[in-house]
């Protein structure tokens, strides 16, 4: 995904795209959030959840600053809700996390969900 969002500024292609850049970011942070909130033993095992961590937030940082321009330019005015998802992202992951807990109970024990893809 984030090689999606270099190619997206590359001018010498058809496809000239910088505003998908922000879809790909906005995407990024909501996976991020999803997965460390609510498969934190997942992420833990293939990669690092700080990392994830660091580019979610990163990735809604991102979003709050193209919204905030794009307001002054009157157009959308998400600014404030990415901010504060980039501010928090521990808290809402912590969040999805208790959610996951009291309303999903623990994982099957089924091989598949033990399975390393990668």
């Amino acid at each position: 995904m984030l090689l999606e969002t270099q190619a997206a500024w590359r001018e010498d292609t058809a496809w000239f795209e910088p505003e998908r850049e922000v879809t790909v970011r906005r995407h990024i942070g909501d996976f991020t959030l999803f997965m460390t909130g609510l498969f934190p033993e997942r992420v833990e095992r293939t990669a690092s959840a700080g990392f994830y961590i660091a580019q979610g937030k990163r990735a809604y940082q991102f979003v709050s600053e193209h919204e905030r321009a794009s307001a002054r330019a009157g157009g959308a005015a998400g600014a404030p809700l990415y901010r504060r998802l980039a501010d928090r992202f521990e808290r809402y992951a912590a969040v999805l996390e208790y959610t996951r807990k009291v309303h999903f109970g623990d994982p099957p024990h089924h091989p598949f969900f033990g399975l390393s893809f990668g």
